[in-house]
C-alpha cells in the first residue's frame, strides 16, 4: 500500500503521480502557444458573435478603415465564417437630390468617381457603391451631402472613408468612355435609381480584408467579392435613414483634375489635358507674397485666399508641410489678424480660419475649420471655441 494511503506507485515502486503533473503541464503549454499562434497570425476572431447594437438614443460613432494584420488567405475564411443576415432586410427607398444645376453635377461626379475609382468599371459594383454612399448621407452618423460623405476624412492620410480619396488613386486616369458611364450610372442613382441587392449597408469592404469594425456589423449582402454590412439595432432600420441631405455640394480640390465643373468653382483650368495634379495647390488657398513667414522649422503661420474652397486649405497645408513628421499650420483669411508667433491674442485665435496639425510620433493627424466661417458638413470638422 502507498505510504499516505492516497498515491499510486510504478511497478518498481517508484511514485508516478509527479510525472503525470509534469505531463499535464507540458501540455497546458501546447495548447496555450498554440492558441497565441493562431490568433496573432489571424487576428482577433469573432465570428461567431453577435454584434452589440449601440444605443439608440446615441448616433454611434464612424470608426477608421483600419485593416486587422492577416493575410489575405486568413481574411476569407474568417469573413467566410460571418453570418450573413437576413432578417429585417429592407431595400433603400428612391434618392431624388434636392438641387440642381452646377450643385447636382458636382455631386454626381463626387458619386462618380467614388463608384469608379472603389468599383471600377463594373455597372452592378458601381450601383452597390453608390447605393452605399446615398445611404450614409441620409443617415445621421455621416456628413450630409454626396461630395462630404465620399470625400469624408480625405485631408488626412490616413482616415479616409473611401481610401481612393487619401492613396493617390485619383492620380491615374481611367478612359473618358469609362468616367462617362460612372457619370450615367451616378446621375441615375440621384434620380431615384436604387440598387436592392445592398439593402441599408453603410459600410463594405473586399472579402480579402478585415477591417476592425467588421465584427461590430451585421454582415446582410454579398455582392462578388465585396461584403455589405449594417449596424445592429436601430442604426440599420429605416427609421433610421431620414436625415436631410444638401441640394448644394462644392468644389472639391481633389477633383479639379477629372472633373471641369469642380475645376471652374475653383478658378482651375478646365483642360483636363494639361494634367492639372488633384493634389497640387495651384489656383487653390495660397501663402500670400510677404506674409507666409515661419515661426520655427514645424509651425507655419499662413494668409488664406478667402475666395479659394476651403477644402483647398488642406492641399495647402500638406504642400508647405512636406514630409516633416510634426507640422502645425494656421491660417487666416483677415491679414491684419495673422499673428507671427505663438504669443497671439484671444482676438486672433478666435479668428483663425483653419488649422492642421500632423504628429507622426504620437500617430495623429487632424485638419479644423473656423464654421463661423466656413459651414461644414460634419461637425467634428470645426474648431471649438
Amino acid at each position: 500500500m502507498p505510504p499516505n494511503g492516497n498515491q499510486t506507485a510504478l511497478p518498481d515502486g517508484r511514485d508516478w503521480t509527479g510525472w503525470l503533473f509534469v505531463l499535464i503541464a507540458v501540455a497546458a503549454v501546447v495548447v496555450v502557444l498554440y492558441a497565441s499562434h493562431s490568433t496573432g497570425s489571424r487576428g482577433p476572431r469573432h465570428a461567431h458573435a453577435r454584434p452589440v447594437a449601440p444605443p439608440a438614443d446615441v448616433v454611434p460613432e464612424v470608426a477608421p478603415m483600419e485593416l486587422a494584420p492577416v493575410t489575405e488567405d486568413d481574411a476569407r475564411a474568417q469573413n467566410a465564417e460571418v453570418a450573413l443576415i437576413t432578417k429585417g432586410f429592407v431595400a433603400a427607398r428612391p434618392f431624388v437630390y434636392a438641387g440642381g444645376g452646377d450643385a447636382k453635377a458636382r455631386a454626381r461626379d463626387c458619386l462618380a468617381a467614388a463608384m469608379l475609382y472603389e468599383a471600377g468599371d463594373d455597372a452592378k459594383g458601381q450601383q452597390a457603391v453608390g447605393q452605399v454612399v446615398i445611404n450614409r448621407a441620409r443617415h445621421p452618423a455621416f456628413p450630409k451631402s454626396i461630395c462630404g460623405v465620399v470625400f469624408q476624412g480625405s485631408e488626412r492620410t490616413t482616415g479616409c472613408q473611401f481610401t481612393f480619396t487619401c492613396d493617390g488613386a485619383l492620380n491615374r486616369r481611367y478612359s473618358d468612355a469609362a468616367w462617362q458611364r460612372a457619370r450615367n450610372n451616378a446621375d441615375m442613382m440621384l434620380s431615384g435609381g436604387t440598387y436592392p441587392p445592398v439593402g441599408l449597408a453603410t459600410h463594405y469592404h473586399t472579402d480579402w480584408v478585415r477591417p476592425y469594425w467588421s465584427d461590430s456589423l451585421e454582415k446582410i449582402a454579398i455582392v462578388d467579392t465585396h461584403l455589405f454590412f449594417r449596424w445592429p439595432g436601430y442604426w440599420g432600420t429605416p427609421g433610421a435613414f431620414r436625415g436631410a441631405v444638401s441640394g448644394s455640394d462644392g468644389p472639391v480640390a481633389k477633383l479639379a483634375a477629372i472633373s471641369p465643373l469642380h475645376a471652374i468653382a475653383l478658378g482651375l483650368p478646365t483642360d483636363l489635358a494639361t494634367g492639372v495634379d488633384a493634389n497640387a495647390a495651384v489656383g487653390e488657398a495660397r501663402v500670400v507674397a510677404g506674409a507666409g513667414e515661419s515661426a520655427g522649422r514645424d509651425t507655419i503661420y499662413t494668409q488664406l485666399d478667402r475666395k479659394a474652397a476651403p477644402e483647398s486649405f488642406v492641399t495647402t497645408a500638406l504642400r508647405l508641410c512636406g514630409d516633416k513628421p510634426y507640422c502645425k499650420f494656421m491660417g487666416w483669411t483677415n491679414p491684419t489678424l495673422k499673428p507671427n508667433s505663438d504669443a497671439m491674442s484671444d482676438t486672433q485665435r478666435a479668428a483663425m480660419t483653419f488649422s492642421y496639425l500632423r504628429d507622426d510620433k504620437a500617430g495623429f493627424e487632424k485638419a479644423l475649420w473656423n464654421c463661423s466661417e466656413y459651414k461644414r458638413d460634419d461637425a467634428r470638422q470645426c474648431m471649438k471655441r
